[in-house]
């Protein structure tokens, strides 16, 4: 019988395509998808919509500022950076020797701004704000040496299920994580909790930001301790930095001769850019537009989110099956057109019934727009070798999407005092994006007759 230490020896030396290999890759999916779900999506919107009660104001730099356009603008420059950043980092991922200290560089950032949560107060609103920040950026930045690990780890022909098994594991570890912390918050007695129900409430959300920073660091130790260190010869040089910088151009520049390429990049920005920022906000929608009843609030909004990830399954697999009957465009047009619905549907909702509904709706459309959307990139982009710097052109136009949206979104909450308004106005970009596709396919059609 093989002892544990006896098996991590054999991790240590192991060869590109070994199972056990793409099992330690898959590690950092368990222990970094737990910062999404938990820190983005449930239990911190509900803990910041808690801080402020009833007043939904706070003065921020000498200006009266309205709390989800506080939190909607320090999510855009989290991305800015990111944005900004992300060549480089490419640049690094392919050139540099020892990828890996970079990746846990950004592990670590993002898990201990996790645990630095702890501490966000409205007394301490620019210190809380700054470990947001900082986490959301330790979180997308790891992602980039992540997701370069894949060709090392794994041949061509298990890329696919590599990163199917990636998305899998990440999906039941951060469940697993909520549904601790769901515990803990609902019943802060068991784990030794004190307080009136409320306070005790928020120490526990407070400690379920620990978790996800615990959890994060501990887990992503299996994936450090096995995955390759890579080309360790290579030196960084300003060469190596720059290029990132001159591989978007260079796609930018090739798009003038790939017109449908183009024409698709022009409708994806448009419509990821409503897309990503709608379900950005969506917690926070769902903790300050909605009629809850007393007590209700923690529980319906985490039930919520777990009916959107369950859906969102079902929704990726019908619509690949869908793209295979009627083509990838015509089906990303409608679900252009089903988000547009949605988002009027959600100008409307009150009752957390209404609440439901939407987030059904959001899952069964949400996966598949987004693997859709990517799929149909990877095959209007032509045969190359360099993927690469068409993918990192794709993930920097969305993250610039998302900046823009953010802001959009955070001004006209701010400027209007309703998060209503700022979904209802998103409703056009939908509507633009699907317009775009389908004046796209139109050409591509036409090509083809030609």
């Amino acid at each position: 019988m093989v002892t544990l230490v006896e098996q991590l020896a054999i991790m240590k030396h192991l060869e590109k395509g070994s199972k056990r290999l793409i099992r330690a890759w898959v590690s950092y999916d368990w222990a970094n998808s737990v910062y999404f779900l938990v820190i983005t999506s449930t239990v911190f919107p509900i803990y910041y919509g808690a801080l402020f009660g009833d007043d939904l104001y706070i003065d921020f730099l000498g200006y009266s500022m309205k709390n989800t356009a506080l939190i909607s603008y320090t999510t855009a420059a989290a991305f800015a950076l990111v944005a900004l950043i992300s060549p480089i980092l490419s640049g690094i991922a392919d050139y540099m020797g020892n990828k890996k200290r970079f990746m846990q560089f950004f592990c670590y950032l993002g898990a201990a701004s996790c645990a630095g949560l702890y501490w966000f107060e409205l007394e301490s609103i620019y210190v809380g704000l700054l470990f947001y920040f900082l986490a959301s950026v330790g979180a997308w930045s790891s992602l980039v040496f992540y997701n370069s690990y894949l060709p090392d780890i794994a041949h061509p022909e298990q890329m696919d299920r590599a990163s199917a098994l990636g998305y899998s594991m990440g999906y039941v570890g951060s469940v697993l994580l909520l549904l601790f912390n769901l515990a803990m918050v609902l019943n802060p007695s068991w784990f030794g909790i004190t307080g009136t129900e409320g306070v005790a409430a928020m120490k526990a959300m407070k400690y379920s930001f620990v978790s996800v920073g615990i959890w994060w660091i501990g887990f992503s130790q299996i994936a450090f301790r096995f995955l390759p260190r890579g080309n360790k010869d290579n030196l960084l040089t300003n060469d190596v930095i720059l290029n990132g910088y001159r591989e978007l151009r260079s796609v930018w520049n090739s798009l003038s001769g790939l017109p449908h390429l183009k024409r698709y990049i022009g409708a994806f920005f448009v419509f990821s850019m409503a897309l990503q920022t709608v379900m950005l906000v969506a917690a926070y929608f769902g903790e300050q537009e909605v009629a809850w009843g007393e007590g209700q609030k923690t529980i319906g909004l985490i039930v919520s989110i777990m009916i959107i990830q369950l859906i969102a399954i079902i929704g990726a697999t019908l619509t690949a099956r869908f793209s295979e009957r009627f083509g990838n465009v015509p089906v990303l047009i409608f679900l252009n057109f089903v988000w547009a619905f949605l988002c009027l549907y959600a100008y409307f909702v009150v009752t957390p019934l209404q609440f439901y509904i939407a987030a059904a709706l959001v899952g069964l459309s949400m996966g598949g727009i987004q693997s859709l959307a990517r799929s149909t990139y990877s095959k209007l982009i032509p045969e190359t070798e360099d993927t690469t710097s068409y993918f990192s052109f794709y993930d920097v136009s969305e993250k610039l999407g998302i900046v823009i949206g953010m802001i959009l979104y955070g001004t006209i909450d701010q400027i209007t005092g309703s998060m209503r308004n700022s979904i209802l106005f998103f409703l056009a970009f939908f509507f633009v994006g699907a317009l775009l596709l389908r004046r796209m396919h139109k050409k591509q059609l036409q090509s083809i007759r030609e």
